[in-house]
């Protein structure tokens, strides 16, 4: 996985180790909201992600702060916007979480393809606008 992480972490301008928990997380999230068949078989089709996934799925699952506590009581999509915020107290930008997303989906249709990453994608609202 050190390669691939590299290879985001370079594309979007962000220290590997950062990249790495990022990646993890967001890949926890859609894991979480996302189909599971399309899903499991994107992870799955990156080296490594499963195990960034059972590393970092737990990370941003801790309450959403109050933003996404309460996004998430009025139906807002929280689960989004808890990630997004849980990502930036992790000190990333909301451009490097962008870029971040923009890369790890880049990867992802390397290593599964188009029809299942757009499944993925298709499936999460709100996820189109970060990518």
């Amino acid at each position: 996985m050190n390669e691939v992480i590299d290879q985001i972490a370079t594309k979007a301008g962000i220290a590997p180790d950062l990249a790495e928990k990022a990646v993890g997380m967001i890949l926890g999230f859609l894991q979480r909201e996302a189909p599971d068949g399309p899903v499991t078989k994107m992870i799955e089709s990156i080296p490594g992600a499963s195990d960034l996934v059972a590393q970092y799925n737990g990370e941003e699952t801790s309450g959403g702060g109050l933003l996404g506590g309460l996004l998430s009581a009025v139906g807002g999509g929280g689960g989004l916007m808890a990630l997004g915020q849980h990502l930036m107290s992790s000190g990333l930008s909301m451009g490097e979480i962008t870029s971040l997303a923009k890369e790890t989906i880049a990867t992802a249709r390397q290593h599964a393809g188009d029809e299942v990453v757009d499944q993925v994608v298709n499936s999460v609202p709100g996820l189109h606008q970060f990518l």
